[in-house]
């Protein structure tokens, strides 16, 4: 049994761990502004994977490559990589909060892939899904006067996120957290590697090779974090906190770019984070999926 303290430990580093992704998509926001973003996105992966090799691998040996399922550790990372892909294309076109808002229906769709797989969903689960579309399509807008079709790739990003975290609840089962995550950084900078020669741009400005070392770090530290708290808390104690993650996002796209939602914006996403807090809640409950926090 897991004490207060503990549990107390492992909502602050969750709440640590969702600034982190709030401050890498923020970042990738500013970055991506004028660094190629293939290029962006394969430093980010290899950042990841760089640093993951250099900490673990003198602690863990080779027992952190050992896993039983390779061919779903490749399919995992891939989904991972065109996760990030969408969001850092969303981000080009979004606001971070708005942005992140949308994502984090992922634990609602998990609902909707559970149907699909043939397992029985509540009433209540249903309606909170149906409150979180409504929230989404209230940010989005479709035929309103702010409404693009580049408002319609984070749903993209919900998508392949949705069937990653089903996937990660799968492998947890069998697989260590650190060996998915050594995996997930190492797959996606070699399928990046692939793509990136062709996009590959001299950079001379310094601010925009920090900008992409802070993600690389974010994104690090962040999945580091997650998976510390994971192991000090319940997951359900642990979801709600994950929407922490809006309010940090709203506050980086007013700092960096000077960005407010607007009435409608602002009612969507806090019909979206309190179905999906219930969501993610219930969804960790029925069916014990560890429910994580999208991020680029």
């Amino acid at each position: 049994m897991k004490r207060p303290g503990s549990a107390l430990a492992g909502i602050a580093m969750v709440m640590a761990a969702v600034a982190c992704f709030a401050v890498l998509d923020t970042t990738t926001k500013w970055t991506t502004a004028s660094v190629p973003l293939l290029m962006a996105l394969w430093f980010r992966y290899a950042f990841q994977a760089i640093v993951t090799s250099a900490t673990m691998l003198p602690l863990r040996g080779r027992a952190l490559l050992r896993t039983a399922h390779p061919k779903f550790q490749l399919l995992r990372g891939v989904l991972l990589l065109l996760t990030s892909l969408f969001a850092f294309l969303s981000l080009k076109f979004m606001p971070v909060g708005e942005f992140t808002a949308i994502v984090m229906i992922t634990p609602l769709v998990i609902t909707l892939v559970a149907a699909v797989l043939g397992e029985r969903v509540s009433g209540l689960r249903w309606l909170l899904v149906a409150g979180g579309f409504i929230g989404t399509l209230v940010i989005i807008r479709p035929g309103g006067e702010t409404f693009t079709w580049a408002m319609l790739l984070p749903l993209a990003v919900v998508a392949c996120n949705a069937w990653f975290q089903v996937l990660t609840s799968r492998l947890a089962r069998t697989e260590e957290p650190l060996t998915m995550h050594f995996y997930t950084g190492w797959i996606g900078t070699v399928v990046a590697s692939l793509a990136v020669p062709f996009f590959w741009e001299s950079i001379t400005d310094w601010h925009l090779w920090l900008g992409m070392v802070v993600m690389g770090v974010a994104a690090s530290v962040g999945h580091l974090l997650l998976i510390l708290a994971y192991t000090r808390s319940p997951a359900a104690t642990l979801m709600p906190f994950l929407y922490v993650q809006i309010g940090f996002a709203m506050l980086g796209g007013w700092l960096v770019f000077g960005h407010v939602p607007d009435l409608w914006a602002t009612l969507g996403i806090i019909l979206v984070a309190v179905c999906g807090a219930a969501g993610a809640w219930l969804t960790v409950r029925e069916s014990r999926i560890t429910v994580q926090p999208t991020e680029s």
